[in-house]
């Protein structure tokens, strides 16, 4: 029971891995490594979880006697780099660089507000809201990504189809802990803050994480890179290839 949390975020490495090795082409291999390496900073949220949300047993006992683990930073990796890969691997997109006046806002614009409200929406919620943290990600997640629908609708599609398939991924994987650690959740996460309900045997929360997660960071990159995409069809000819 002690390594299951490690154990979980190593088979989310794999997954990155296979991925990543599958995609042939290098532009998308450097989008999905770069996702992979910001989204990793998020490993350093996790003492704002531990134990209020959750408090799973962590390698060298890190979770417990520093807020921070191994784990987190694993885990944030290899989500923020498979939520892009997806989409890429399963549809042929051509990306191309926005040209000025192809938007209603400017780049700078346009990330400087992102920037300033996702900040502040996530701390006024940290400091001023009596909700569990997941909750006030869970918000942030929703109202960040429907900010860069917003400021950049043509990445509507793909945000809303990569949520969908992260979280369908999400859940494929959750249901490690309930075949092969019964009773983990139950133990780990604090159910008596949360909601308490479960879907075959996945705490709501978690639904709701990866659907949001998956929303909001598919157009981290294009935004920042101020690109837009045409999907062009789908790849799954060259799975095997």
């Amino acid at each position: 029971m002690h390594l299951i949390w490690l154990e979980w975020s190593l088979l989310w490495l794999a997954a990155w891995l296979v991925l990543f090795l599958t995609i042939k082409d290098n532009d998308v291999r450097k989008e999905v490594l770069g996702a992979s390496v910001l989204a990793s900073v998020f490993g350093l949220t996790e003492p704002i979880f531990v134990p209020r949300y959750w408090d799973p047993p962590s390698l060298f006992n890190l979770a417990q006697t520093t807020g921070f683990d191994i784990e987190s930073f694993i885990f944030a990796f290899s989500v923020g780099g498979i939520v892009v890969g997806l989409f890429e691997r399963i549809f042929s997109v051509h990306h191309k660089a926005l040209e000025p006046g192809e938007t209603k806002y400017t780049r700078n614009t346009s990330l400087f507000a992102f920037t300033i409200f996702v900040s502040a929406l996530f701390i006024s919620l940290l400091l001023f809201l009596p909700l569990n943290p997941i909750y006030s990600t869970i918000i942030t997640l929703l109202a960040g990504g429907s900010l860069v629908v917003y400021l950049r609708p043509d990445l509507r599609l793909k945000m809303i189809t990569s949520a969908i398939l992260f979280t369908a991924f999400y859940l494929l994987y959750f249901l490690w802990f309930v075949l092969f650690a019964p009773g983990y959740v139950v133990q780990v996460w604090d159910m008596k803050v949360l909601s308490g309900v479960l879907i075959a045997g996945i705490p709501l929360e978690e639904i709701l994480f990866a659907f949001g997660f998956g929303f909001f960071w598919s157009g981290i990159y294009d935004l920042y890179a101020w690109r837009k995409l045409k999907v062009t069809g789908f790849r799954f000819r060259r799975f095997h290839a």
